[in-house]
């Protein structure tokens, strides 16, 4: 990882744009929706350290280099990081590709090196991102508290949440209707059931990571813990959550699966095939709920 992704808080901060050009008429038009107070500033009050006092951030964009370097030196002592378009070099971050979702923001960056790169992945993971996930998200964060109450137990409460993110209340929400999406949310928190929404997903690992299917991607990034079997490559396991605990194949019982999955959680098993198929009629002999997921055919 060359560079660190990280988010800041725009609700309540200052961001200050300084210099000219269609490089700084483009931060305006990024910040334009945020909830940042956005200050534009020219020529010499751009030089001055008072000028950025309070700022979070600063984009400088200027044709003459003096100024670029004069107006970040001047930003960077009043405080904030600093962003010069088109110069990393000067920079104390890269602007991403980002895809504006309101509460969801998805950002793509190659560390200064090839933003063309980060915009033409842009245009091809926008489509897959639906319009109404921010407000979903919103929705979310409104009812955190009763969703909590609700599940206390993490495992559960993440499958509750994974329920909400397909059918009626994810469709009202992608629609515009928050009121509806809210009010069906609601009803499925106060009439919830105590019955383990648990699985153990068994994965037939492909040998490269470009044949695994879309639905085991999905899998392993959401699985509340990872079991692969030795061998398996690597370049599948970073696919799964950062946060999930690991287990080789090797030390994991079919009975240790059947409990994770009576207690609600959700098992990604990365093995090959023939290690699937023993350990799938172990957990059918223990009744246990389990599903398998094979490369396409042809794969």
């Amino acid at each position: 990882m060359e560079a660190f992704p990280a988010f800041f808080p725009l609700r309540g901060a200052r961001v200050v744009i300084a210099g000219e050009g269609e490089g700084a008429d483009a931060k305006a038009r990024l910040m334009a929706g945020s909830p940042a107070a956005v200050d534009r500033i020219e020529g010499d009050a751009g030089l001055a350290p008072e000028a950025y006092a309070g700022a979070v951030i600063a984009f400088v964009a200027h044709p003459q280099a003096g100024y670029r370097q004069a107006a970040a030196s001047a930003a960077r002592a009043a405080g904030a990081v600093v962003n010069v378009v088109d110069h990393p070099e000067l920079s104390d971050f890269h602007t991403p590709a980002i895809i504006d979702r309101g509460h969801v923001v998805a950002a793509i960056g190659t560390g200064g090196a090839a933003p063309i790169m980060a915009a033409l992945l842009r245009a091809e993971l926008e489509a897959k991102i639906p319009p109404g996930l921010g407000r979903l998200a919103a929705l979310f964060g409104g009812l955190r508290a009763e969703t909590r109450a609700a599940f206390p137990d993490l495992s559960r409460r993440r499958a509750f949440l994974r329920s909400m993110l397909t059918g009626p209340v994810a469709e009202a929400a992608d629609a515009g209707d928050v009121a509806l999406a809210e009010r069906m949310m609601r009803s499925a928190l106060s009439g919830r059931s105590d019955a383990p929404t648990g699985c153990v997903w068994l994965i037939a690992a492909p040998a490269v990571r470009d044949l695994l299917s879309l639905r085991a991607a999905r899998v392993l990034a959401e699985a509340d813990l990872l079991v692969a079997d030795d061998g398996v490559d690597p370049e599948l396991e970073v696919l799964a959550r950062r946060d999930a605990p690991r287990r080789p194949l090797a030390q994991t019982q079919a009975s240790f699966l059947a409990g994770e999955a009576a207690e609600g959680r959700q098992t990604a098993v990365l093995a090959t095939a023939d290690r699937l198929d023993a350990l799938a009629a172990a957990l059918a002999g223990l009744e246990a709920p389990h599903r398998r997921l094979d490369p396409a055919p042809g794969a």
